[in-house]
């Protein structure tokens, strides 16, 4: 459903010279349609300088079934993006005093442990120690069917508190959804009428709203997984257990809009937005920071299901950016740097995603168990028939695809790992770093 990783771009040089005239959109559209041409993201982006759209981009389909293809106004569903319009709303809430940051969550839901230690600032900030549903290992198998408030309240419940109240920082999407719910009560209003009053009409937002159903006739994007160098449809989240953690749905050209005016102070004041960018343990109350060489950039990112988003702001160079997708084969830290650097003029390459034919046979060479003294993990490659997977420690297997000779790639997470069979040696690289592991 909704993951708490958070896109990490590379720290680059930026320039922070005025744009140039010409902006090169040429190259970027090049870009894109190799990653079209090579089934890598299905897609949207945007991005904005001083509040006016400088580029967009809608790649692959909304639906693969009847080949309906994406466009500026296909809708996505954001998953964690929407805890930044619910702290927005929160927020409003407080200034309204309808809610104080220091009211307790017992005032609404005295069952939940700590409930009377727990505030709505720490439900916002991630410091509560309510413990995180999604991460249950029996979540996917109930997560497509609808809960009522009273079901997902015994959820919250029954799964308790993995540490007292403030004293540190742990991502959960239960605090959001909690957060949902004591809204509708301050206002008795519910979500979805106060998302649309407070944000969405004022700032003329026609493509976003608290999904429902995905309604392709409606253009909005199914969401997909690749197999085999094919989509298949992922699974449906029901819109009823991510509620403000991760239900919303939107378009990239509409989180660009959003983004300006919360950071240009249109929809809190400049205090409550300072709160949010407020960063505690990595975390701050419906924001993120992410580093962009020297420049401080804030936003979030989402994913639910095989969707999968980001928005980011600059302040410095008053940019907006947005990214939404419904199907990717490739790692999308990448194409958020494509796009950001053809915005600050600097130099990117279009990818090259070459493959190499390798016989089941050729595999066995690479087979085994390998460990670095660069890393405290070690990894294991296996092969089955011709695909070759890896897998680190602690952590998923992922297949391996064969690029040249003794060069294999996993795009998705931008992996790139060389072997050396003679020297029982491979090299791994990721983010611009390189590590060697010896073959045990």
């Amino acid at each position: 459903m909704i993951n708490k990783t958070l896109i990490t771009f590379v720290s680059i040089v930026v320039s922070t010279t005025a744009f140039s005239q010409s902006f090169n959109s040429e190259k970027l559209n090049q870009y894109f349609n190799n990653l079209e041409a090579n089934e890598k993201f299905m897609g949207s982006v945007a991005v904005s300088k001083n509040g006016k759209l400088l580029y967009t981009k809608s790649i692959g389909f909304a639906d693969v079934s009847s080949k309906l293809k994406a466009n500026e106004n296909t809708k996505y569903r954001i998953g964690s993006i929407s805890k930044t319009f619910t702290a927005v709303l929160v927020l409003k809430a407080v200034e309204q005093n309808k809610l104080k940051l220091t009211d307790k969550l017992d005032k609404y839901f005295p069952n939940i442990k700590n409930a009377d230690k727990i505030t709505i600032e720490n439900l916002l900030n991630h410091r509560s120690g309510i413990h995180n549903f999604t991460d249950d290992s029996n979540y996917t198998s109930w997560n497509t069917q609808k809960k009522s408030e009273k079901d997902m309240l015994e959820i919250i419940t029954e799964a308790g508190s993995d540490f007292e109240p403030d004293s540190k920082t742990s991502y959960s999407n239960s605090n959001y959804v909690l957060l949902t719910y004591i809204l509708e009560k301050a206002f008795n209003k519910s979500y979805t009428v106060l998302l649309k009053k407070y944000i969405t009409t004022p700032l003329q937002l026609k493509n976003t709203y608290l999904g429902s159903k995905i309604n392709t006739k409606n253009n909005e994007a199914n969401s997909y997984k690749s197999e085999n160098n094919q989509w298949f449809l992922e699974p449906e989240t029901d819109i009823s257990i991510p509620l403000g953690a991760g239900g919303i749905v939107s378009t990239p050209t509409d989180l660009v809009q959003f983004s300006n005016a919360l950071f240009g102070g249109k929809l809190v004041s400049r205090t409550y937005l300072e709160f949010m960018k407020t960063i505690k343990d990595g975390l701050g109350s419906g924001l993120f920071q992410f580093p962009f060489y020297d420049i401080k950039a804030y936003g979030h990112n989402g994913r639910i299901d095989g969707f999968s988003s980001s928005f980011t702001h600059f302040d410095k160079d008053n940019v907006s950016f947005a990214l939404t997708s419904n199907a990717t084969n490739y790692n999308n830290n990448n194409v958020a740097l494509a796009v950001l650097s053809a915005v600050f003029e600097k130099d990117y390459e279009i990818p090259n995603f070459k493959t190499y034919a390798v016989k089941p046979e050729e595999l066995a060479q690479y087979v085994g168990n390998y460990s670095s003294s660069e890393l405290p993990i070690k990894l294991s490659i296996t092969s089955q028939g011709n695909i070759l997977t890896a897998q680190a420690t602690g952590q998923s297997a992922f297949p391996l695809e064969a690029s040249d000779k003794d060069i294999f790639k996993f795009e998705k997470a931008g992996i790139v790992i060389e072997f050396a069979p003679s020297e029982k040696k491979m090299m791994l690289k990721q983010g611009g770093k390189e590590f060697i592991f010896t073959k045990d």
